[in-house]
């Protein structure tokens, strides 16, 4: 995959492409990913759906074997990427350009990864230090040199090939800070994700929802404020199937002072 290839923008048939990619029905796939790929308790709206999409057809990435992730931001509605380290793994082995990495780790509080291109005289080479990478996780905990291996490897991979991702921890800090941009809802991917999605999910019938009940005060002004006596009429009657006997009564009244003054 070329360095372009990776910003190609998506078109309308996005949902379309990807679900055929995977011998899917869009509607399933897009049920199945909801579900298995966003931390979050939340419903998930097609303008994130959208977003994952966008990120999993630009690197090649398949959600259904844990490659991609999203954290999602309630405040912001946002979402945030994230890539598993097989998932990383695979993009750099699949880039043209990949030469091989090596690995430098015989000292517990770091590790150096150096990452080859075959368009550079020079390599990248990126030393991660456990004091700054460690985190309160069982996995931090039980295989620190494996995480920080990682750790070195996304950031040396970061560097050689300008990847735009983050990995899970990366990605939790951003939600933590609250860095999330918001998810725009009139975005032309979304809107397509909508479209396809439409004809193939069941609709659902909404509940009429009653008018809110009409003060007394405005029957009133609609009486005194009528064009004539049979408009100011027609009112009233109206009113006799939404108002109590005691607020009829005023209405009356009102009609008569208007309408029937004593001469």
């Amino acid at each position: 995959m070329t360095d372009a290839a990776l910003m190609k923008p998506p078109t309308t048939s996005l949902v379309v492409r990807f679900a055929n990619r995977f011998g899917l029905e869009p509607s399933r796939m897009m049920g199945t990913l909801k579900a298995t790929c966003f931390k979050t308790e939340e419903p998930v709206s097609d303008e994130q759906m959208a977003s994952l999409l966008i990120v999993a057809e630009q690197y090649n990435l398949n959600p259904f074997t844990r490659e991609l992730f999203a954290f999602v931001d309630k405040k912001s509605g946002g979402i945030v990427p994230y890539v598993s380290v097989d998932g990383w793994s695979r993009i750099v082995n699949e880039h043209p350009q990949f030469d091989g990495m090596d690995f430098a780790s015989d000292d517990p509080l770091k590790c150096t990864c150096t990452m080859y291109r075959k368009d550079r005289a020079h390599p990248i080479t990126i030393t991660e230090y456990l004091a700054e990478c460690k985190r309160g996780s069982s996995a931090w905990s039980l295989t620190p040199r494996r995480m920080l291996r990682h750790r070195a490897m996304t950031q040396a991979a970061r560097y050689a090939f300008g990847f735009a991702l983050y990995d899970e921890e990366e990605a939790r800090t951003v939600v933590q800070l609250g860095q999330v941009e918001r998810v725009e809802p009139a975005s032309a991917t979304a809107a397509a994700v909508r479209s396809v999605l439409a004809p193939l999910l069941p609709v659902e019938e909404q509940p009429e929802v009653e008018p809110p009940p009409r003060s007394l005060a405005s029957w009133m002004d609609e009486v005194i404020h009528a064009a004539n006596a049979d408009d100011a009429a027609l009112v009233v009657d109206e009113a006799r199937g939404a108002l109590q006997q005691p607020e009829l009564a005023e209405l009356g009244t009102a009609y008569r002072t208007k309408w029937q003054p004593q001469e």
